[in-house]
C-alpha cells in the first residue's frame, strides 16, 4: 500500500503542485483546507477542484474562525496592498501563526491516519516575506511535533515536513506543475477577489504569480482584469 500523506491544499498555484508533487513520489494523498475566515474564500471552491483533479484519496474541510483574532487583511476589513514593492517587508496580508495552525491540525490529522508524513506548498524566495514560509521555521516545528503526540512519544511516528517547493522560484514551481499535469485554470491565488472569484491582477499573490507565468514562457489561463494586463 502507498504510504499515506497529509497534503495542506490552499486551492493555489503552490499547493496544487505540491500535491501533484506527493502523488508523483508515491504517497497516496490525503488534502486539508482551511475555512478560516479569509477574504478569498474562493479558494475553497478551487482546492476543491483540485482535490478531485489530482484524485486526492480524501478531501477534508476544517473551519477555524481566525477572524476573531483578527490582525490581517486577510482576516479583517483592512485594505488588500496594491501594486508595492515586493520587496518592502512583510505585508499586511500576513496571517499571524497561520501555518503554525494549519500544519498543528494537519499534524493531528496525520496521527489519525497513521501517516508520518505532511506536504505544505510553501517556498523561500517567492513568499511575500512571510515568516512562517522560511527553512528554519519548517524545521523547527518538525522537531516539535515529534514531542507533541502520542504516536511520536511512543515512537511510533517521526513526522517529516516536506516543502519541495521550499528553493524554487514560481517560475520552476510553474513548469514542474505543468509537467505533471496541474491545471492551473483550477486554481485560485488572489488575495482580493471580485464578486465573481476574478483575480484583481494587482495584489502581491497575482504579481508573483503573473510573473511566474511570464518567466516560464507560458499563459496565465486565469483572465486578469484588461487594465491590469
Amino acid at each position: 500500500m502507498k504510504r499515506r500523506a497529509v497534503v495542506l491544499l490552499s486551492g493555489g498555484l503552490d499547493s496544487a503542485t505540491t500535491l501533484a508533487i506527493a502523488r508523483q513520489r508515491g504517497f497516496a494523498p490525503h488534502t486539508l483546507s482551511f475555512d478560516y475566515g479569509q477574504r478569498h474564500r474562493c479558494e475553497l471552491d478551487a482546492a476543491r477542484r483540485v482535490a478531485t483533479r489530482l484524485n486526492s484519496v480524501e478531501h477534508k474541510l476544517v473551519r477555524i474562525d481566525l477572524r476573531a483574532i483578527g490582525g490581517s487583511a486577510l482576516t479583517e476589513e483592512i485594505a488588500v496592498p496594491k501594486d508595492r514593492p515586493l520587496d518592502a517587508g512583510i505585508p499586511v496580508t500576513y496571517v499571524p501563526a497561520r501555518n503554525t495552525i494549519f500544519l498543528s491540525i494537519a499534524l493531528a490529522w496525520a496521527e489519525v491516519l497513521g501517516s508520518q508524513d505532511i506536504f505544505i506548498g510553501v517556498n523561500a524566495l517567492d513568499y511575500s516575506g512571510y515568516p512562517d514560509c522560511r527553512p528554519g521555521y519548517l524545521k523547527a516545528f518538525q522537531v516539535m511535533a515529534d514531542q507533541a503526540t502520542q504516536a511520536g512519544a511512543e515512537g511510533r511516528q517521526r513526522l517529516t515536513v516536506h516543502a519541495p517547493l521550499i528553493d524554487m522560484g514560481k517560475a520552476e514551481i510553474i513548469r514542474q506543475g505543468v509537467g505533471l499535469g496541474v491545471d492551473y485554470a483550477l486554481t485560485h491565488s488572489c488575495y482580493d477577489p471580485g464578486a465573481d472569484c476574478g483575480p484583481c491582477g494587482r495584489c502581491d499573490s497575482c504579481r508573483l504569480r503573473r510573473a511566474g507565468f511570464r518567466e516560464a514562457g507560458l499563459v496565465d489561463p486565469l483572465a486578469y482584469p484588461a487594465e491590469t494586463r
